[in-house]
């Protein structure tokens, strides 16, 4: 009978002291089933939703397909399509929806007003755009091809000629043409991006055709071999941009980061001095900020004509433009499905330079505990 007190006072206390809930257990919902997967389905093969108007870019749609649950894989394509519908609508907000309404009417209204100056642009002529040796390792489409016309300075960044002359002059006369309609027709235009003042969106006004098709058919080859890890191997959108450096104009840009998997850069102009990108070193979010290792500094001068390609998420700004005028061509490259996969999943990139470094250290201090016990243990042993 006292044992029997005891316990009643024991379970007593241990309720007052919040160690035990008051009365019978109470049942844990089970946790809701997730929609997605974390990793996508790679032998899935997803369904074209170009024909539907959903309100997202369509790409967006075949990427998120490889996640869907096995169970929703056999639903009808509208059945999928609104049930990952609704999934988008927790990561676009209905202000950025009404943007992007916005922002298509705004650049129909230019393409139906501006008559272009170099009608030869909008349509890409390989043999008038390029020099031939980037022409010729394009075509035969091999690392060893295209290696042999590229430096590899740091990582991530990549070297080479590719652009003619002419092209080069071409272009640049025709965004002074657009800037002069855009000056007579009282037109305000975007920023080239929210870093830059100066210069144009090229695919504003009827580029984007010949841009898109140059990331496919030109910088997706190079991209497949030496950026696959991080969307190279599944570019499908892009953002087309001119920006202009030197008096009057933006003079240099602080470190940053791209909105892009891939980006190209390509420097039109001839006459100036100065106006160096300065690499840093590639970063995840979390690491923006962080310090430079040494092997992650690299300056590039710029030479007309010649092409910078590199990893979006690499640090890097522009030094001061000390005179004349600066004007390069930008073309961020991007990936939905590298950017669905990188919402869905959580863990540490390992192409940033601090995340790595933080493995290698936790990785050696792990060998050396074992060691330690391993000495200790052979110490000990009779």
């Amino acid at each position: 009978m006292n044992e029997r007190v005891r316990e009643r006072e024991r379970i007593r206390d241990e309720v007052r002291a919040g160690k035990r809930p008051m009365g019978p257990p109470v049942p844990v919902p089970p946790k809701p089933m997730p929609r997605l997967m974390p990793d996508p389905n790679k032998d899935h093969q997803p369904e074209s939703y170009e024909d539907l108007q959903l309100g997202y870019h369509s790409s967006l749609f075949s990427a998120l397909e490889r996640h869907l649950r096995p169970e929703m894989l056999t639903a009808t394509r509208d059945v999928k399509a609104n049930f990952m519908r609704d999934i988008l609508k927790d990561y676009w907000s209905p202000q950025r929806l009404e943007r992007d309404r916005w922002y298509k009417t705004y650049r129909e209204r230019i393409i139906r007003n501006y008559q272009p100056l170099h009608e030869e642009l909008y349509t890409l002529n390989p043999k008038a755009f390029f020099v031939p040796e980037f022409l010729e390792a394009i075509n035969v489409n091999t690392e060893q091809s295209f290696r042999s016309i590229m430096s590899r300075p740091a990582p991530g960044i990549f070297t080479f000629k590719m652009l003619q002359p002419h092209f080069c002059e071409l272009l640049l006369s025709e965004v002074e043409n657009f800037k002069k309609w855009v000056h007579e027709a009282k037109f305000r235009i975007k920023r080239p991006n929210i870093m830059n003042k100066y210069g144009a969106i090229l695919d504003d006004f009827g580029l984007e055709t010949m841009l898109h098709r140059l990331m496919e058919d030109f910088i997706s080859p190079l991209s497949k071999v030496f950026f696959s890890g991080i969307g190279g191997s599944n570019l499908d959108s892009h953002h087309g941009f001119i920006v202009e450096y030197g008096i009057n104009r933006d003079v240099d840009i602080d470190l940053h980061v791209d909105d892009s998997e891939v980006t190209l850069n390509v420097c039109l102009s001839k006459e100036f001095l100065g106006g160096e990108l300065f690499f840093r070193g590639m970063r995840c979010d979390k690491h923006l900020t962080t310090a430079t290792y040494s092997d992650e500094i690299y300056d590039y001068p710029h030479v007309t004509g010649q092409a910078v390609l590199h990893h979006g998420r690499i640090r890097h700004g522009a030094k001061a433009t000390t005179s004349g005028r600066r004007v390069n061509l930008l073309l961020w490259c991007r990936s939905s499905r590298f950017r669905v996969e990188k919402m869905l999943r959580k863990d540490c990139s390992s192409w940033c330079g601090v995340c790595n470094q933080e493995k290698e250290d936790s990785k050696r201090s792990l060998e050396r505990q074992l060691e330690a016990l391993l000495r200790k243990g052979g110490e000990t042993t009779p």
